[in-house]
């Protein structure tokens, strides 16, 4: 007998770039993409096993002799162990998949941590604490990326929306009513670093004019937040346009977004934006449920190679 446990990915809703300038973002999880762990019980003395289906079934030993490892699944594993002071390893394995795009923004490293995290502590019988779960998820999301904001392990341990700005608490969004994304993936692979980046030279090159722009989307930020809180989808929207004409001023959209934001529009959507990094990478909607069948049907064929629908909700 198996059991599975998951977790989710996330997509910033509003305020992408203009964070990294100490404005407030906001960000979303995606419960229809999911990173899933499925516990095996095996034999006794036959070990801890993890084995990642999308690194070509790569099988991997936990030894609780051990406290790191050069495999980053086994040392994420072993720092959990250690933390719950775990010293008799059960005899299992940890079958690890996802849905979730790699490299997308979407925070799959994080969603496949938790849901490790989420199985071996199902598979121990401990109780673990989500905003406990969430340190930990920190701790190796910091071995994977140095500095990470604490978006990404925030929104996917709790499955909630987050009002975030560096250097403050992250805070958790109180939704009125579920609303529906469409999430297009462009199949463009982009750099953020280099995107990043380059919105830095146009911001040392024009600081006065750039910096009204990053000052004008942290103002779209905190009315998307009103939004939500308040049901006013149809504002949500608006600023979600308004988010990405900004967007597309620091250079960071692409022909391929711009194209699938315009037909996301004319097709029925409240509101469409690219997310993340930009230049690539996913587009998103907001649709009413009734009219996402239609506009996912156009995204794809305008270009998108992919299209995934979500409900957020409280």
């Amino acid at each position: 007998m198996s059991q599975t446990v998951s977790a989710p990915a996330k997509i910033i809703l509003l305020g992408e770039h203009a964070v990294v300038y100490g404005q407030p973002s906001l960000a979303v999880p995606l419960s229809a993409l999911r990173a899933y762990a499925e516990i095996v019980h095996l034999p006794q003395n036959s070990g801890l096993r993890i084995t990642a289906i999308d690194l070509d079934n790569q099988e991997f030993t936990v030894n609780s002799h051990s406290t790191e490892s050069d495999q980053p699944l086994v040392s994420a594993a072993l720092l959990l162990l250690n933390d719950l002071g775990c010293t008799t390893l059960p005899d299992a394995n940890i079958i690890l998949r996802s849905d979730i795009p790699i490299a997308s923004g979407m925070g799959s490293g994080a969603a496949i941590t938790t849901a490790l995290f989420r199985a071996l502590i199902l598979l121990l019988g401990k109780e673990v604490s989500d905003s406990h779960l969430n340190d930990l998820v920190y701790e190796v999301e910091k071995m994977h990326h140095g500095t990470p904001s604490g978006v990404d392990n925030t929104v996917i341990v709790f499955e909630k929306p987050i009002y975030f700005m560096r250097g403050k608490p992250i805070e958790r969004i109180k939704i009125d009513k579920p609303f529906t994304l469409l999430v297009a993936d462009t199949g463009i692979g982009a750099s953020t670093k280099i995107a990043v980046a380059d919105v830095r030279t146009l911001y040392n090159s024009n600081m006065i004019f750039i910096t009204r722009i990053l000052d004008s989307i942290g103002e779209l930020v905190v009315v998307g937040q009103q939004a939500i809180e308040n049901g006013d989808y149809v504002n949500l929207g608006h600023t979600m346009n308004e988010n990405h004409n900004l967007l597309q001023k620091l250079t960071v959209s692409s022909p391929l977004l711009d194209k699938l934001v315009d037909i996301a529009r004319g097709s029925g959507a409240l509101g469409a934006k690219l997310s993340g990094g930009g230049r690539g990478g996913n587009m998103i909607a907001l649709v009413s449920e009734e009219s996402a069948p239609y506009i996912k049907e156009q995204l794809l064929d305008a270009g998108a190679i992919q299209v995934y629908q979500t409900v957020v909700k409280e």
